[in-house]
């Protein structure tokens, strides 16, 4: 029967917090689970009951989960992380549990912005591209780009290296952030598998990442010349997605999403 007040419970609890229009009442709960109500009143109103012990203690398994994870993970893998232990639980009670610890998993913002920040050091980095997105040949000019790829284990970041006379992906790097050393291993893949012209130019966004002292000292030591745009949205969506380079980025994300 106190398995019975306790889905009642959660499930009251979840409605409360939900942007569901139509919450229905402890009554007409009770009514659906076939109890009574003053008996799940009764079963709520008692002082420190077996329920609520075992609540406090999945409370504990829960946040250290959580913590666990560094504040990423959400109900779902921590109900998997709980699963794992031999711990029973709901799914559901999870949600709620998380709920009153007050544990929100941290999430990216959604927004493009967030990718392409600079840190003021752009300035001085020239636009050699002027929105010239072509070439004569392979390996003279190229572009780069990241893009984040929802999956299980949270987000992961994929970096890939444009050859703007090909528009085939010569580098990539997937990674679960998007700082300098993932765009460092995509254009260390590009050099390494593709012959580049002498002076070869790299375009970019602005971001603090490709704008860094790291990220310059990593082309200079390919004879690679830096360019970044003039806007925030340097790179044109058909230069990065047209042709094969969609393809390739497609499947690239596809494979990354599958195996992380």
């Amino acid at each position: 029967m106190s398995d019975k007040f306790e889905f009642i419970d959660v499930e009251y609890a979840a409605y409360q917090q939900s942007d569901e229009q139509y919450v229905p009442s402890i009554v007409k709960m009770c009514i659906w689970m076939a109890v009574s109500r003053s008996g799940f009143y009764e079963w709520r109103d008692k002082p420190e009951s077996a329920t609520a012990r075992r609540r406090g203690v999945l409370a504990l398994y829960v946040k250290k989960s959580f913590e666990d994870s560094d504040g990423t993970y959400g109900y779902r893998r921590v109900h998997a992380d709980l699963v794992a232990w031999g711990v029973p639980a709901g799914p559901e009670l999870v949600r709620s549990l998380m709920r009153e610890l007050g544990l929100e998993p941290c999430q990216p913002r959604p927004w493009r912005f967030s990718l392409t920040e600079g840190d003021g050091q752009e300035h001085s980095i020239p636009d050699l591209v002027n929105r010239d997105f072509t070439a004569s040949a392979p390996g003279e000019k190229m572009v780069g780009d990241i893009t984040y790829i929802p999956t299980w284990e949270g987000w992961l970041y994929l970096a890939t290296v444009i050859d703007c006379h090909t528009k085939e992906v010569i580098g990539w790097a997937a990674g679960d952030n998007y700082k300098t050393p993932l765009i460092e291993q995509a254009i260390e893949m590009a050099a390494r598998n593709h012959p580049l012209a002498g002076k070869a130019v790299f375009h970019s966004d602005r971001g603090s990442n490709y704008t860094s002292h790291e990220f310059a000292k990593t082309l200079k030591k390919h004879n690679i010349r830096q360019s970044v745009g003039v806007s925030i949205q340097a790179l044109p969506w058909p230069v990065c997605c047209s042709g094969e380079g969609f393809v390739v980025r497609a499947s690239l994300a596809s494979e990354a999403a599958l195996f992380s």
